[in-house]
């Protein structure tokens, strides 16, 4: 069987970071590219400093490394977004393009292309939000994914080229800082608890998301991306969930480990796009097609969380 040659765009963000090591660890450190705008730095493999808005360049690295699969995850996110949505639009539609285009000319085998639940807007059930439910969203990165999820269609029934896809929740981790999303709150609140520092809040003490802990988004994206092509009923992008809680559930969560901590809130922009967000997600259609099941709730992350930061605090 030939060996799986993979390039992951947008390798230094916060999910690529991570993935990059898991995919290594899965496929051979020599057979995953990291790439992005900027030199990662030192790495245990084969990295490149690529633009997905440049085909050409794209199409080169594709045929120079040998690759059959390409991970997309280089995307401007809600908030960042909302700042300049022309901007948005563009990279973050220029680039899924690109890699279609690219993987379609080259017979790609496997391309994943992540999504978000950014796609649902107010119009969509606020609890237990269904798998093919109406799709309104109300910032241009959701726009712009709801788009990129139905070209991934448009290119699997079209050409067979084998797109895959989820929508990720708010993705919480302690190895990079957040990116620039509506969730990141969830992220900065544990730096801020183990430095001991009083948190301020963007969103409302009672605003409930859905959330993934790493660990579970990269078991996820890679149990999907191992699924046989014929177990696959969804071919715009799965709903994926993890959990959800609220800032002042999360904030409890936090002062059951550390008593001292404190939060206040002073809800800005990010509330409304919050508030057209849905509450909680189904995602039965990922436990029945491929075996999803996430391993932490929030207890278990934050403990996990905290434990990683004052372990990097400290060193």
């Amino acid at each position: 069987m030939k060996q799986d040659r993979i390039l992951i765009i947008g390798a230094g963000g916060q999910i690529g970071a991570v993935l990059t090591e898991s995919l290594r660890t899965a496929h051979g450190t020599d057979n995953v590219v990291a790439t992005d705008l900027r030199d990662p730095g030192p790495q245990n493999g084969p990295t490149q400093v690529l633009d997905a808005l440049d085909m050409q360049a794209l199409g080169e690295a594709v045929q120079h490394w040998g690759i059959n699969q390409i991970y997309h995850l280089a995307a401007i996110l809600s908030a960042t977004g909302e700042k300049d949505p022309m901007r948005a639009w563009d990279i973050n539609m220029r680039s899924l393009f690109n890699v279609l285009e690219v993987g379609r000319q080259a017979g790609l085998a496997k391309i994943y292309f992540p999504s978000s639940i950014a796609v649902f807007g107010r119009e969509a059930a606020h609890y237990q939000t269904p798998q093919h439910e109406v799709l309104i969203p109300e910032t241009v990165y959701g726009i712009s994914k709801v788009a990129g999820e139905n070209w991934a269609n448009y290119y699997f029934r079209r050409y067979g080229l084998d797109v895959r896809s989820l929508r990720y929740p708010g993705i919480i981790g302690y190895q990079s800082m957040p990116g620039g999303g509506t969730t990141d709150y969830a992220v900065d609140i544990y730096h801020y608890a183990v430095k001991k520092q009083h948190f301020e809040c963007f969103l409302g003490p009672e605003t409930s998301l859905p959330m993934l802990y790493m660990p579970d988004a990269i078991r996820a994206t890679l149990g999907l991306m191992e699924a046989p092509a014929d177990r696959l009923t969804v071919r715009t992008s799965y709903n994926l969930a993890g959990m959800s809680f609220t800032p002042a559930e999360i904030a409890a969560s936090i002062q059951q480990q550390a008593p001292g901590f404190t939060i206040s809130y002073k809800p800005d922009f990010r509330q409304a796009i919050a508030d057209s967000w849905p509450a909680s997600i189904d995602d039965s259609a990922a436990r029945h097609d491929w075996g999803w099941k996430p391993e932490y709730d929030l207890d278990a992350m934050t403990k996990d969380m905290l434990l990683h930061l004052e372990q990097q605090y400290r060193s």
